[in-house]
C-alpha cells in the first residue's frame, strides 16, 4: 500500500502575507498566532490587520525559542478553554513544529507561516522535540499535514543567506534518501510504501536546486525575489517536504542522531547537519571521485559544510567520529539503505569525508 500526504493548500509569493486574512476566514473565525518576539515584530501587525479585515479574531502568544515538551504545555495552557478555530505558527522550524503539536492538542486547524526557508518543516505533519540543551528527545506527529502553508517571499528574502543555505542542504539530500528508501523497500513517514509521485518530486527538487542556486543567491543579495529565488524557495519548502514525508528518509537524516550528540555540532542548523550527512551517505554508496568532486564544488557554492569543524566541532578526533557513528547507527533511518551498515562502516565513511 502507498500513502501520499500533503498540505491542503500552499500559497507562495511576494506580499502573500497581506492576504492571509482571506485564507484564515476559510478555516474559522478565531485564531491564535504563535511567534517569537522578533517574528511577532516582523509580521504580527500585517497578519493582525489582514485577519481583522476578514473578520477573524487573532490573539498572539509569544514563543519561548525552543521546542520542548514544557514549552508546548505552556502554550497549550495559555490557550486554555478558548479553543480557537485556527492555530498559526510563524517563524522557523522550532516555532512551526511547536504549533503543529499545539494544534493537535487543542483541535484547531493548523497554518504554518515560515519566515525563513531553512528547512521543509512548514509542509510536514512531523515535529521534532528537543530538550533545553537542544538534544533531540522525541518525534511527534500531528494528525494531518497543515491546512495552509503561506510563504511570503518578500519576508523570506530578508533572512540571512546562511538560513537559505540550510534550506538548500535539506532539499539537496532528498533525492538520495528517497532513492535509497525506495530501493531498500523501506517505509515512508506515514508507515507505507513510497509512491512514484514522491520519487518524481525528489528528483525535481534536486534538479531545481542545482539549476537555480546561483541566480537565487544573486537575487538574495539584491533583496528582490525573482523567478530563480521563487523556484529555490519552492524546492526548499514544498518539494522537499512532500518528497521526504511520502518518499522516506535514509542515512543523511539518520546522521542527525549522532551529530546532535556532539557539542557545537548539536547547535548547527538542521539543513547543514543533513548536508554533511549526505556526504557520509555518498561515501557509503561508494560514489566515484568525479561525482564527489562535483558535489563538493556545489557545496562550496551553496555555503554547505564539508567538514565537521564547519559544523561546529572542535576537531574531528577519533572519539568524536566514534560518538557520531555509534549514535547514528541506532537511528531507524539507517536501515533504509541498499545494504546493512554498522557503526564501523559509518566511522570509516566519516573519516573519508574528513580526509577529502
Amino acid at each position: 500500500m502507498i500513502v501520499f500526504g500533503a498540505p491542503r493548500r500552499y500559497v507562495q509569493g511576494p506580499g502573500a502575507l497581506a492576504g492571509i486574512g482571506k485564507e484564515l476566514a476559510m478555516l474559522g473565525r478565531s485564531a491564535v498566532l504563535i511567534a517569537d518576539a522578533r517574528v511577532m515584530d516582523l509580521v504580527g501587525a500585517t497578519m493582525a490587520g489582514s485577519a481583522a479585515a476578514a473578520g477573524v479574531a487573532l490573539a498572539p502568544i509569544t514563543f519561548g525559542g525552543e521546542i520542548t515538551y514544557a514549552e508546548i504545555a505552556r502554550i497549550t495552557a495559555a490557550i486554555g478553554a478558548s479553543r480557537p478555530d485556527v492555530i498559526i505558527a510563524a517563524g522557523g522550524g522550532k516555532t512551526i513544529d511547536t504549533g503543529k503539536i499545539v494544534a493537535r492538542d487543542t483541535g484547531g486547524a493548523f497554518v504554518s507561516v515560515p519566515t525563513i526557508a531553512s528547512n521543509d518543516s512548514p509542509t510536514s505533519h512531523i515535529a521534532v522535540v528537543y530538550d533545553a540543551d537542544h538534544r533531540l528527545v522525541g518525534v511527534e506527529e500531528h494528525r494531518f499535514n497543515p491546512d495552509l502553508v503561506l510563504v511570503d517571499t518578500d519576508v523570506i528574502i530578508r533572512a540571512p543567506l546562511e538560513l537559505l543555505s540550510a534550506g538548500v542542504g535539506d532539499a539537496l539530500v532528498k533525492v538520495f534518501e528517497v532513492e535509497q528508501c525506495v530501493g531498500a523497500g523501506g517505509m515512508n513517514v506515514f508507515g507505507a510504501r513510497s509512491p512514484l509521485t514522491a520519487l518524481a518530486l525528489a528528483r525535481a527538487c534536486y534538479a531545481t536546486v542545482r539549476e537555480n542556486l546561483d541566480a537565487a543567491y544573486a537575487a538574495h543579495a539584491d533583496g528582490t525575489p525573482d523567478a530563480a529565488f521563487e523556484a529555490l524557495v519552492e524546492a526548499s519548502v514544498l518539494m522537499s517536504g512532500l518528497a521526504f514525508e511520502s518518499g522516506g528518509l535514509s542515512i543523511s537524516h539518520g546522521m542527525t542522531r549522532g551529530l546532535s550528540a556532539v557539542p557545537g555540532v548539536a547547535s548547527a542548523l538542521h539543513g547543514h547537519q543533513v548536508a554533511y550527512g549526505l556526504l557520509v551517505q555518498l561515501e557509503l554508496e561508494r560514489r566515484d571521485a568525479g561525482f564527489m568532486q562535483d558535489m563538493r564544488a556545489f557545496y562550496r557554492s551553496a555555503g554547505l559544510p564539508l567538514k565537521l569543524v564547519e559544523l561546529g566541532a572542535d576537531q574531528a578526533s577519533n572519539s568524536t567520529v566514534t560518538t557520531i557513528a555509534e549514535v547514528s547507527a541506532t537511528a531507524a533511518h539507517m536501515k533504509k539503505f541498499s545494504r546493512p551498515i554498522t557503526a564501523t562502516d559509518i566511522a570509516e565513511a566519516i573519516q573519508r569525508v574528513e580526509a577529502a
